[in-house]
């Protein structure tokens, strides 16, 4: 049985899950998320909680998709009330970022700045070399964050690229002259 799967979600004040054609939507002070729903996965919505199911609870499939649905419902409800938030650093000489309209402009040593186009569900927002993402969507932000990342990833000899906020960059010694004999 799927552990994740058992568990009630709890419905919060001000959060409505509603069921409709194969989509589960979810709606709340920071927006509202839509998500498909397998056919092997059950919802239902019972006084302020949902419960997901399956009809063969030893079937491998359907109990993986259990606990998959189970945790998407959950993360859509935090992200509606609470939201996500992921923090990117930018480390390098001459290496700058700056907001142009909704989108990112960044300037990470190549020949011609880099324009990275945000989805419409991410706010960016940036403060000398850190770039704030914030999304009610945990997956929409997860895309932008690797992304942006990946324009410049942190290399490990002078540290420089772009980077989580939290991730720490293993330093390379450099090559080594070789000592005459």
């Amino acid at each position: 049985m799927s552990r994740i799967g058992k568990q009630k979600i709890e419905i919060p004040n001000g959060v409505t899950v509603d069921i409709k054609d194969g989509r589960i939507v979810v709606k709340g002070p920071k927006g509202e998320l839509e998500r498909d729903l397998n056919d092997l996965v059950k919802i239902s919505v019972e006084d302020n909680e949902v419960k997901v199911r399956v009809e063969n609870e030893e079937n491998k499939k359907e109990r993986s998709l259990w606990g998959t649905y189970a945790s998407h419902i959950k993360n859509m409800i935090e992200g509606v009330t609470e939201g996500f938030k992921k923090q990117l650093e930018v480390n390098g000489v001459g290496y700058k970022v700056a907001m142009q309209g909704k989108d990112l402009k960044l300037e990470v040593g190549y020949s011609h700045p880099v324009l990275y186009k945000l989805d419409e569900k991410v706010s960016a927002s940036v403060e000398k070399n850190v770039i704030t993402l914030e999304s009610p969507d945990k997956e929409a932000l997860g895309r932008a964050v690797a992304e942006i990342r990946s324009i410049r990833k942190p290399e490990p000899y002078k540290g420089k690229g772009i980077k989580y906020m939290d991730e720490i960059i293993r330093r390379k010694a450099g090559k080594a002259a070789k000592t005459a004999e």
